[in-house]
């Protein structure tokens, strides 16, 4: 069997080459990014060798590449079909709205992934949801613990493992192959942001970093994608401070950072997680100017240099009150994607939103304002875990 390095080489190489860039290095030496072995034991990633050769795509539909949509209630909007069916969609996030109804949301799916049917891109979307258990469901069902009940519990290495394992049959069994779970946030005190609404599974990084392994391996296993988040910690936000409605600045120092909140990240990547979700709080101790998702600091200086993840990385929401001095919709993608971020996550429930996304970076990709390189490793990272999913 090949390398996994081997094998996401060999999948930049075809998307290179379909997009009519040089397969050869650049500048005489390999693009570090593309070159660094994929993560270990995640199916998605192992699988990026077969991913097809793609057509010849214009800038909007590589720029769609990177984008995952979303929509309002049961039935997916016309527009929504159109931008998967001509190749301008990575995939798309599901929310209360879209699953109430069970069968309207099997319907959805199944128009979804036959509108992908015709796509040039000829890939499975990535469908995606927040199944966390407990109280951050979108679907009834499984996993119904949280991750608190799941830390205080007899056996939490076991329980950890069923809810993952319980998180992707309840998934697949509606068509969704992502989950943006588990959460890997270290809570510092009781009652904290994180942790009121029971979504940390300790304050001991070694327990959070057992568990979340287990829930990413046994979900993974079962064939759906797991996104540890929220890189590089939000436990020690305190209850109130919120990224959804506002800028969040987390003064934890290096020390902290490293010890604590970033702890988990490498026994996940270890374990193989195939996405990693990073924060829009702003950490000063990595970079006093920017959201952590928009920060290369972070990004490639943290989490890929420094705790090696060579996954996909996704942003959260994209229209977070966070980002309210960072421009509209547009200006936030393309920042982003500079940055290092490879998803460009659209939860506005409003496809619009997405397709603002997909054509500012179409256009920073044409005026060179957004390295072809780096687009093109983002592209070929995001295709190799796509290949590896249904």
């Amino acid at each position: 069997m090949r390398s996994p390095a081997r094998q996401l080489l060999g999948c930049l190489a075809l998307l290179l080459t379909a997009c009519g860039a040089p397969v050869q290095p650049r500048g005489g030496t390999a693009d570090a990014t593309a070159a660094a072995p994929a993560p270990q034991g995640s199916p998605a990633a192992l699988a990026g060798a077969r991913a097809p050769a793609l057509p010849v795509l214009t800038p909007d539909q590589l720029a769609g590449q990177r984008v995952v949509y979303s929509y309002n209630g049961p039935t997916v909007p016309t527009s929504l079909l159109t931008a998967v069916r001509t190749g301008r969609a990575a995939g798309v996030i599901f929310f209360g709205s879209n699953t109430a109804d069970p069968d309207a949301l099997n319907r959805a799916v199944t128009a979804l992934r036959q509108a992908q049917q015709q796509s040039p891109v000829r890939l499975p979307l990535l469908l995606m949801t927040d199944q966390e258990g407990g109280l951050i469901r979108r679907l009834p069902g499984a996993p119904e613990q949280s991750e608190r009940a799941i830390g205080q519990g007899q056996d939490p290495a076991a329980a950890a493992g069923a809810a993952g394992a319980a998180a992707a049959q309840n998934l697949t069994a509606h068509g969704m192959n992502v989950n943006l779970a588990p959460v890997l946030d270290v809570h510092d005190q009781d009652g904290n942001f994180i942790d009121r609404t029971e979504r940390s599974y300790s304050s001991d990084p070694a327990a959070a970093a057992t568990l979340g392994s287990a829930f990413i391996t046994a979900q993974q296993h079962a064939g759906v994608a797991a996104t540890a988040k929220h890189f590089p910690g939000l436990g020690t936000a305190p209850a109130g401070s919120d990224t959804d409605t506002g800028p969040v600045t987390l003064n934890a120092d290096r020390q902290r950072l490293t010890a604590t909140d970033e702890a988990p990240y490498p026994a996940a990547i270890g374990a193989g997680v195939d996405l990693v979700m990073v924060s829009w709080a702003v950490y000063p101790a990595l970079d006093p100017d920017h959201p952590a998702g928009l920060s290369p600091s972070v990004v490639n200086g943290e989490l890929r240099d420094r705790l090696g993840f060579h996954g996909v990385t996704i942003t959260d929401a994209l229209e977070a009150g966070a980002l309210r001095a960072w421009g509209g919709t547009g200006q936030r993608a393309v920042t982003a994607a500079g940055a290092g971020m490879d998803l460009i996550l659209c939860s506005a429930q409003d496809p619009e939103q997405g397709e603002d996304a997909t054509t500012a970076l179409a256009d920073a990709l044409t005026t060179n304002r957004l390295d072809r390189a780096g687009f093109d490793a983002a592209l070929a990272r995001v295709s190799a875990l796509r290949a590896g999913l249904h």
